[in-house]
């Protein structure tokens, strides 16, 4: 018999019966969620370590912690082997922590990390502490990083402030502190830290702010000292000892709190806080020209000593005659500014330098890198110019009226002598003279190729007015080039460096080269034709008994500049020509051009020429 079997009809999802509330989902959906919890776990862990990854990828090397961290230091000495600058960073002896007065390590943990002996490297609790100081002062009181943060933020890092410098400090403050004791580590910021006026280092700060070694310092500098990391610009001696004394007394404050000292030591210590003097510093002008021309011969990455051609007595006496004379009478005339380059006529070597009156209220260079008009000061070229086309001191030349186009020259004072020597022409400076002499010697293009011979790198114009002094140069390539007039005929350079060491030996001595720019013959004329601007023309305030001197005075339009140049021959010399001795040159005006009253080259250039000649031995 067939057995039929009985289909049962589709039942429609919505004939089932609803789970009753509160049953439990099955047990495979968490499975899932469980799965997907792990993966994005371990994807989130790989991208956290991916991104740590590509945010070291330029992470210095943690073993440069050993090596220097500063610029080389570049010393300046003088003649007699005295330090008159320093450029770059200083820095002192590595200390350790038993070199030092327990006290100083005491004053630095007080003040930049207390529980810098607890934390493994970050102190959260001291990041709170000082959010909570921050936020009652309403503005920043405290820091919140750790030495250990600092050393690896100072030493590798720097200041920016980004994510990847971030994760950076927090990777080299873990690694100083597994390969670093607490000690050591204190003992690098010690001597790494910042501490201003090109310090690093607690030794080198306190060489520079006490004089003494910080095996040496007191309680009360100790915290001077401790006080600088946070602000050295602010709190640094040498440029607000009022601040530092603040600070340090701070920083002794934070000792009483730690327990280091008690409140009697820091009022005692508080009380004797004292800064020494910090010196005047002479010859800042020269330091400054002098290292920039050292600078392409510096041996990389070294320290160098450079011994200049300063000469430290006559340079404090330039600036001193220099002062005086814009104090009184040139105050009263209306002069506010003034420049002196003293060098040797034989080699160049400049022995003083003044660029001003006061180089920390302007260290502008008026000697060197300023450019005005040398008036009559620029004819000894003319003459030069004349002479080399046969010419003779003894030769006449028309001192009366003369016209070019439209352009009618007069002399200073209105007055003309008719036909005089070439010799007296200089003396009394005369511009129409000195205009046909520019004519009788092939142009303006022949008088500027002669002044280039002996050193004017500036343009001169193509003019007769050339005559007349009415391009510009500096003062020091103009002092130069009168030094062929008083040496024989040779060029010079005009140098500040005799030589440089490194590493205690000798690595470079510049000497630039001699040059015979003019005849000997020619030369010792000139020198004859400028001695009698001083001994009878326009130069006699210049003169000084018992010596020989030569020089041009050099006075523009409406008294804007007024210069004299001249030489001082040595003491006890008889005769001109290579006699050696020393060119001075002086100018005397105002920054912005303003016209002083009745001040010509012949008068208060020529005065504190002889004042300074005087000086010259």
């Amino acid at each position: 018999m067939l057995h039929v079997r009985r289909i049962a009809p589709a039942r429609d999802v919505a004939d089932y019966p609803a789970m009753a509330p509160g049953t439990r989902r099955p047990r495979w959906r968490w499975l899932r969620l469980l799965r997907f919890a792990l993966m994005a776990a371990i994807w989130g862990a790989l991208a956290l370590a991916a991104t740590i990854l590509w945010l070291a990828r330029d992470l210095p090397r943690p073993q440069a912690v050993l090596d220097a961290v500063r610029r080389p230091g570049l010393t300046l000495l003088d003649r007699g082997g005295h330090v008159i600058a320093r450029f770059g960073d200083v820095v002192g002896e590595p200390l350790h922590l038993a070199d030092l007065p327990p006290y100083l390590p005491e004053a630095a943990v007080a003040v930049e990390d207390r529980r810098f002996w607890k934390h493994p490297g970050f102190d959260f609790l001291g990041v709170a502490r000082a959010a909570w100081a921050d936020l009652r002062a309403g503005h920043v009181v405290q820091g919140g990083s750790t030495i250990t943060q600092q050393v690896a933020k100072n030493l590798f890092l720097g200041n920016a402030r980004t994510l990847s410098r971030k994760v950076q400090e927090v990777l080299l403050t873990l690694w100083l502190e597994r390969s670093f004791t607490k000690p050591e580590i204190l003992e690098i910021w010690l001597n790494r830290v910042y501490l201003g006026s090109g310090a690093w280092g607690v030794d080198a700060a306190a060489r520079v702010y006490f004089g003494v070694s910080a095996r040496r310092v007191t309680l009360g500098q100790a915290a001077v000292l401790a006080g600088l990391p946070r602000a050295p610009s602010r709190f640094n001696p040498r440029a607000d000892p009022a601040a530092a004394a603040a600070r340090a007394r701070d920083v002794l404050a934070a000792m009483v709190e730690t327990g280091a000292i008690s409140a009697e030591q820091a009022e005692r210590a508080a009380a004797q806080i004292a800064f020494p003097l910090a010196p005047v510093p002479r010859g800042g002008w020269f330091a400054e020209w002098s290292a920039e021309q050292a600078e392409t011969a510096l041996p990389p990455g070294q320290d160098a000593v450079l011994h200049t051609t300063l000469d430290a007595r006559l340079q404090a006496a330039v600036e001193a005659r220099l002062d005086a004379l814009l104090d009184g009478p040139g105050a009263a005339a209306g002069a506010s500014e003034g420049a002196v380059i003293v060098l040797d006529a034989a080699t160049g070597a400049v022995r003083a330098m003044a660029g001003g009156r006061d180089y920390r209220g302007s260290p502008y260079n008026r000697a060197v890198v300023a450019r005005r008009q040398p008036g009559s000061a620029f004819k000894p070229f003319v003459w030069l110019a004349a002479l080399e086309k046969g010419a003779r001191p003894d030769d006449m030349v028309l001192d009366v009226p003369i016209r070019i186009g439209n352009w009618s020259p007069a002399n200073y004072e209105q007055t003309y002598r008719g036909e005089i020597t070439l010799e007296e022409a200089l003396a009394q400076s005369s511009n129409t003279a000195a205009v046909r002499l520019l004519l009788r010697a092939g142009g303006a293009r022949t008088v500027a190729a002669s002044a280039r011979r002996l050193g004017i790198a500036d343009k001169l114009p193509d003019n007769p007015s050339l005559a007349l002094g009415t391009g510009e140069v500096g003062l020091l390539e103009l002092a130069a080039a009168y030094a062929p007039f008083f040496n024989g005929g040779h060029s010079v350079t005009p140098s500040g460096i005799e030589a440089i060491e490194a590493d205690g030996r000798k690595v470079a001595a510049l000497r630039p080269r001699e040059k015979q720019a003019i005849d000997p013959d020619v030369a010792a004329m000139m020198a004859r034709m400028l001695a009698a601007v001083v001994a009878r023309g326009t130069g006699r305030a210049a003169a000084v008994p018992g010596r020989m001197v030569g020089g041009k005075t050099g006075t523009t339009q409406e008294d804007r500049d007024a210069w004299f140049i001249g030489w001082i021959g040595p003491e006890h010399a008889n005769a001109g020509g290579d006699a050696g001795g020393e060119v001075i040159g002086v100018w005397i005006g105002n920054d912005r051009g303003e016209p002083m009253r009745g001040v010509t080259g012949g008068g208060l250039p020529a005065r504190l020429f002889h004042e300074i000649a005087q000086e010259v031995r």
